[in-house]
């Protein structure tokens, strides 16, 4: 094992843990903040990145095909909050309708291609995996996605200060009492899986122009990486006191250390083949640890 070829890969590793560290801020919003299972964003880590190249292979600006694929992203959070509020459907059932419907509506957007490349030679990309090394700083995708990161992270900050965005706190904190306080919890769930989404829709339109490709299976599994990185934030950092916009930093930090654990799995030699299950043994090792460590202290209190 040549410990060169591990140190060649960690750029690499950061800058794709950083763009889904934004993936997982948006899972942390309906998973943390909402108290929501919601596994729409399986099918929108498709849809943004499929918007997005398809509008640049059409001869749109870059920003223009974010922007339209984070709010195609809201529309689909739209979606399964309306299957769960209005119609009575459970969270986790409404997000795996809104998915599975996504699936057709993502190869149809892509027209009905599996796959779509873009060329990064000929398209005006914002971040790219060629964009690495040997090039200047201000083009380096780490730094760019390190820069929206704490752009995103700002905007949040204040938006969950506004009277708003405190509602949609609530809601996920007590929905009994927000509603007895006069909050429309049905709005605000909603408004929290529109935000969610398209979060995860933008990191999927960065996502896909880092690939240089879009693919109908890109977001298979996005929910086990977004809980990966939530999860490693909240078992590393989570007895650091700490305010809201610090947490988020915590959740991307969390996306580039889960990159980086599988970077040195595969350096030890597993087989590619075998990176979900190690998504899933990673997941479930972290989900366990904070229960561990309070069944040791409450078996050595008792002893």
């Amino acid at each position: 094992m040549n410990i060169m070829n591990l140190l060649t890969a960690l750029p690499g590793a950061v800058a794709q843990g950083l763009i889904w560290g934004i993936m997982a801020i948006g899972v942390y919003i309906t998973y943390k903040l909402l108290d929501l299972a919601d596994l729409t964003v399986d099918g929108t880590m498709c849809t943004g990145g499929a918007v997005c190249i398809m509008m640049m292979l059409k001869g749109y600006p870059v920003w223009l095909a974010l922007a339209v694929a984070f709010l195609v992203g809201m529309l689909a959070g739209f979606v399964t909050g309306f299957l769960h509020t209005f119609m009575g459907i459970p969270a986790i059932l409404a997000g795996i309708l809104s998915q599975l419907g996504l699936y057709s509506i993502n190869l149809r957007i892509m027209d009905n291609k599996a796959n779509q490349a873009i060329n990064v030679d000929k398209y005006d990309l914002l971040v790219s995996l060629r964009y690495i090394k040997n090039v200047p700083i201000y083009q380096n995708t780490i730094l760019i996605v390190a820069v929206i990161i704490v752009v995103l992270i700002a905007i949040l900050y204040w938006f969950f200060g506004t009277e708003i965005g405190s509602a949609i706190r609530a809601t996920g904190s007590n929905p009994n009492m927000s509603r007895a306080q006069g909050i429309n919890t049905d709005v605000t769930k909603i408004l929290g899986l529109m935000l969610s989404n398209g979060i995860v829709a933008f990191a999927s339109g960065l996502y896909a122009q880092y690939q240089g490709f879009a693919d109908i299976n890109a977001g298979r599994g996005a929910i086990v990486i977004g809980l990966a990185a939530v999860i490693i934030s909240q078992v590393l950092f989570g007895k650091i006191q700490s305010n809201f916009a610090f947490k988020l930093a915590f959740v991307a930090f969390g996306g580039v250390i889960y990159y980086l654990v599988l970077q040195v799995v595969l350096w030890l030699g597993l087989n590619a083949n075998d990176l979900k299950l190690v998504s899933a043994a990673i997941v479930a090792v972290f989900l366990a640890i904070p229960h561990l460590n309070a069944k040791r202290k409450g078996g050595a209190g008792n002893a």
